[in-house]
């Protein structure tokens, strides 16, 4: 049986990312309250994003990653934006710093 990472937009707009076996049984978990605590105070709008794995520990290699993401990068990989999200992923240049004359 697989195992799903996913992303569920909440009603006040934040995202909630985590790992599961069964992802209807999960959101509606999530529904009732009882899902995990964010989605408690926060309920859960929609699911916005899945990907399936072979084993828990990849799954959860990868909800650690997404987690570290920004909305934005989120936001992207739920919409299929590919390029966007490369161009998200770049790591800006750092500008030298000057010391005063």
């Amino acid at each position: 049986m697989p195992w799903f990472v996913y992303i569920i937009e909440c009603e006040n707009g934040s995202l909630y990312v985590g790992i599961t076996e069964d992802l209807d049984s999960r959101f509606t978990r999530h529904r009732q309250g009882d899902g995990a605590d964010h989605t408690g105070k926060f309920p859960p709008k929609r699911l916005i994003y899945r990907e399936a794995h072979d084993s828990l520990e990849s799954a959860s290699v990868r909800e650690r990653q997404l987690k570290g993401w920004s909305r934005a990068k989120k936001h992207a990989l739920a919409a299929g934006r590919l390029r966007e999200l490369r161009d998200l992923a770049k790591c800006p240049v750092a500008r030298p710093v000057r010391s005063p004359q």
